[in-house]
């Protein structure tokens, strides 16, 4: 072998040596460990909760969700948002549901009679107020008695058979003695929420919605809070389900639940937490 083909040998190998050393730093990561980067706890397995919730706590509880799954990686939160009455209907036919929380204690306490209930998992969450709004910068209604008003012509409030906000709306007028003349005014919303849709939109002069849902818009105006007295108790209770597939993960998620960060988020929506 000539002089120039050994110096043209070398330079070869040189450039693989070179190369092998580049791609060595290329070398995938080493794959991270149970409980690294999100992954599950070591030993967990994938949890699904099912919950089915009174509407008005629809933006604490999506929040309170997304803090949980810091807490427990392992746990995906899914929620069915709606009607208190409705919600235990689909419960007593046998829909899946690991927790539910109710924004009155009718519906949990015919749901314990029923022995749906998974016994000692009942406790009190919260409680809230039941306040008559207008929509922003409306004028001619400053509280509960303006409602008997000529010009008033229609006033929104959950339907009192299923939504607990429409309940206690019942209760209040008839409290106030002025049930009887606000009676045919009303149109009936499905769960408080859509009750706050018709005051944003002025489809009705006024609605009885929780101080809470009143909180989030920025198109209602409150002009006053229900009389002490004038209703029942404005208490949300909440429950395992008797047929829970994952009573251990609901009762660590209701243990979050009564906590000091999730109490935090409940108190930044103005529920007052027991």
């Amino acid at each position: 072998m000539t002089k120039k083909q050994i110096l043209k040998l070398i330079a070869v190998l040189g450039l693989i040596a070179l190369l092998m050393v580049a791609l060595s730093g290329c070398t995938p990561a080493e794959e991270p460990g149970p409980g690294e980067n999100g992954d599950l706890p070591e030993g967990a397995e994938p949890v699904t909760l099912k919950l089915s919730v009174a509407a008005s706590l629809t933006d604490a509880m999506e929040e309170i969700a997304g803090l949980y799954k810091d807490e427990a990686p392992h746990v995906t939160i899914e929620y069915n948002f709606g009607s208190s009455g409705a919600l235990q209907q689909q419960i007593e036919q046998g829909a899946p549901v690991d927790i539910f929380i109710s924004a009155a204690p009718k519906q949990m306490n015919e749901l314990e009679e029923g022995d749906l209930l998974l016994e000692g998992t009942r406790i009190d969450l919260l409680q809230n107020e039941l306040v008559l709004v207008v929509p922003k910068g409306s004028t001619g209604i400053a509280g509960f008695e303006d409602l008997v008003k000529d010009e008033v012509k229609l006033i929104a409030i959950g339907d009192p058979e299923s939504v607990p906000a429409g309940k206690y709306a019942q209760e209040t007028f008839t409290t106030l003695e002025i049930w009887e003349q606000v009676e045919k005014k009303l149109m009936m919303g499905k769960d408080v929420r859509e009750v706050l849709a018709y005051v944003e939109t002025e489809a009705v002069e006024a609605g009885a919605v929780y101080r809470t849902d009143a909180g989030i818009s920025d198109k209602v105006d409150i002009v006053a809070a229900a009389p002490e007295g004038a209703h029942a108790p404005l208490i949300y209770p909440l429950a395992v389900i008797k047929d829970s597939a994952n009573p251990e993960a609901a009762r660590a998620f209701i243990e979050y639940l009564t906590g000091a960060a999730a109490k935090a988020v409940l108190e930044k929506y103005g529920f007052k937490p027991f």
